[in-house]
């Protein structure tokens, strides 16, 4: 039997040393991954970027959305103590969490669909994410319960989470600036509203010069 080509032999060496470098390559973005969604989904103190206070304006009921405690509702005064929400911003993507500044009390969804108000936000339930829309409302949906939304009727009752979709003027919000607050933060830019017009104008473009 005749001795195998030395080409042969150097094609199947080489053929080796890809096989085993994609098997890598496959490897460390599958673990880079399961990393990305262990940290995503059990958010801990030391991954928190920032924490805003801000109002949530719904598009339905022209007021704000405010944490009472147990109970949340979208009829809160401008600048009254339970419209004041802390935001607090995860690391990976616009995962959130809103507390109530006065009541300390998290916004959460629970399996059913209904929005609750809890004193610990550190489970999956009180996680929600950032959705900008076109017309530059904002909508929250449920880190867990895919595809469910933080929304209010227009009497500022909560909404199942099941009975949402994102096209629904309930769950559109406008983020504002507290009542007797000068300076906005940088991060957002916030909108008044007034009762006459309660859908956001997009900024005019600035003028030709001459």
């Amino acid at each position: 039997m005749s001795p195998l080509p030395s080409r042969f032999i150097y094609l199947c060496l080489h053929f080796l040393v890809l096989y085993f470098q994609l098997q890598e390559s496959q490897q460390t973005s599958a673990d880079f991954r399961i990393y990305i969604e262990n940290h995503t989904r059990n958010p801990d103190d030391v991954s928190r970027k920032q924490v805003r206070i801000y109002q949530l304006y719904s598009r339905t009921t022209g007021k704000h959305v405010q944490i009472l405690g147990k109970k949340i509702n979208a009829n809160g005064d401008d600048g009254g103590k339970y419209a004041l929400l802390v935001v607090e911003t995860e690391t990976f993507g616009s995962h959130i969490r809103i507390k109530g500044k006065e009541s300390d009390h998290y916004i959460c969804m629970n399996e059913k669909g209904k929005i609750v108000g809890r004193p610990d936000g550190r489970k999956q339930e009180c996680v929600f994410v950032e959705e900008f829309l076109e017309n530059n409302y904002t909508a929250l949906v449920s880190a867990k319960y895919k595809g469910w939304y933080l929304g209010f009727n227009r009497k500022g009752r909560p909404k199942k989470g099941s009975r949402t979709t994102q096209r629904q003027q309930e769950v559109h919000f406008m983020k504002r600036q507290p009542k007797g607050q000068v300076a906005p933060l940088e991060e957002f830019r916030f909108t008044t509203v007034t009762k006459r017009t309660r859908r956001a104008r997009r900024l005019k473009p600035n003028p030709k010069r001459n």
